[in-house]
């Protein structure tokens, strides 16, 4: 499938995109040398600035307000107008204890966190950007985070740690944490594969559905982990699609489909995909999970015993059939690069996946043969 180009905006590496959710809304892109740059939704140049040397790392558009965008560069926030470039609204400075690397705004725009290199999440009250939560547990690398759609007090954190969190901002401890290593070694395990050689599970980016209950995560495994959240904000169940052949580094679930369950991934094999896990396990109540199943009694007539080997047959057929459905991606785009960031938008009304590569542009890929 073939991509339309954005260019002239960037000299170098396009590394985030964020897109304002408003109808006619703009979009934002941030690259290395701390450009910045908005585009129509046609594509068209509507204005860029340079706010550092330090490189963009993250943009978020307020979802409740459509004057403030929020860019990441070195430790700093900058929040900027999109109706008027030409200069900065607020910086707020070294509210990261590293680089930032993610930021996520809750779904009334009055909390920002800013994920960074030394593992912490922070949440800064808006406006002001005063920090009022800062959350420790991961031991390296915090890669991404985001609020949970419909539990405002909920954030979800993802690291090369290769952990997955859930956070209550009651508290400042997780409500829950994920390993990655030991879902994944499990998983091989069951697949009959241990030994073969793997890349470890880092959690480069973390997304969950609009409904708020399912979690998903790329992983440099070339998996997509994925969880669901059960009531009391309990981990439920986990499992996994294996996504891409090498590291996968973009997993966004889109939320203006058919219903909330398609994912849109990208990896380092320069692949872009769209997923429909809705029938996976881990999304689907009361579906098999990985090592579920029911013993029966060991003493059984022969006639039973067929019985029970014909059914047992055909749940394994259909399971089989069931594990193609969601291990298949419906929509794939050889892009051909590594991916730097997936931003699912609509576009003039036309469902789409916008793509930020190793290159100076952007490409947007059409979602209309679904």
């Amino acid at each position: 499938m073939a991509g339309v180009r954005w260019c002239g905006a960037h000299s170098s590496s396009v590394l985030c995109v964020g897109v304002s959710l408003h109808p006619d809304g703009l979009l934002a892109s941030g690259g290395e040398g701390g450009e910045v740059a908005l585009w129509s939704q046609e594509g068209a140049i509507m204005g860029q600035i340079t706010l550092s040397s330090d490189d963009i790392t993250s943009a978020v558009f307020s979802p409740a307000a459509p004057g403030l965008l929020y860019m990441a560069h070195g430790d700093n926030v900058s929040v900027l107008d999109p109706r008027n470039l030409k200069s900065v609204v607020e910086d707020f400075k070294h509210v990261g204890e590293e680089e930032i690397n993610s930021l996520a705004l809750n779904e009334s725009g009055s909390s920002l966190a800013v994920a960074d290199d030394s593992g912490a999440v922070r949440v800064l009250e808006l406006p002001g950007g005063k920090v009022c939560r800062t959350l420790r547990r991961h031991t390296n690398i915090c890669s991404s985070v985001t609020f949970r759609p419909q539990r405002p007090n909920n954030i979800v954190s993802a690291g090369l740690d290769m952990q997955v969190m859930l956070w209550g901002l009651q508290k400042t401890r997780p409500l829950w944490i994920l390993s990655l290593q030991d879902a994944a070694e499990e998983e091989d395990d069951q697949q009959q594969r241990p030994g073969q050689l793997f890349n470890p599970p880092l959690a480069h980016c973390v997304s969950v559905t609009s409904c708020g209950n399912i979690v998903g995560c790329a992983a440099e495994d070339g998996r997509v982990h994925l969880m669901r959240i059960g009531s009391g904000s309990k981990l439920d169940q986990q499992g996994a699609i294996k996504a891409h052949s090498q590291g996968a580094s973009q997993a966004h679930f889109v939320n203006f489909l058919t219903h909330p369950y398609w994912l849109a991934t990208g990896g380092n094999d320069g692949q872009v995909c769209l997923w429909d896990v809705s029938k996976h396990p881990v999304v689907t109540p009361g579906g098999k999970s990985k090592g579920q199943g029911s013993g029966g009694q060991r003493k059984k007539s022969k006639a039973k015993s067929r019985d029970k080997a014909t059914t047992s047959q055909t749940e394994a057929e259909e399971a089989a059939a069931e594990t193609l459905n969601f291990s298949t991606p419906k929509l794939t785009m050889s892009h051909g690069d590594k991916i730097n960031w997936l931003c699912p938008a609509l576009l003039k009304g036309k469902a789409s996946v916008v793509v930020a590569d190793q290159s100076d542009g952007l490409t947007v890929y059409p979602l209309t043969e679904l």
